[in-house]
């Protein structure tokens, strides 16, 4: 990872299913949930092993996503 970029953006849905699902961008990291919370924990562990200790990013930012139809 870029030195001067130290932070990972996480892309998360509401699971079809129910849950949670989050996605980073630029990685191939992929993690699921069935609590917010419980995600937040999978997500930093996901990310704690792509990365070698020196590449490790400082942040994670959760981007929520969420899609909602609606009539016209």
């Amino acid at each position: 990872m870029n030195k001067l970029n130290k932070e990972i953006i996480f892309l998360v849905e509401e699971s079809a299913e129910g849950g949670y699902e989050a996605r980073a961008l630029g990685h191939s990291i992929f993690t699921e949930s069935d609590t917010f919370e419980d995600l937040k924990a999978m997500v930093r562990d996901a990310v704690r092993c792509h990365f070698e200790e020196i590449d490790l990013p400082q942040m994670i930012r959760l981007h929520f996503v969420k899609d909602e139809v609606i009539a016209v």
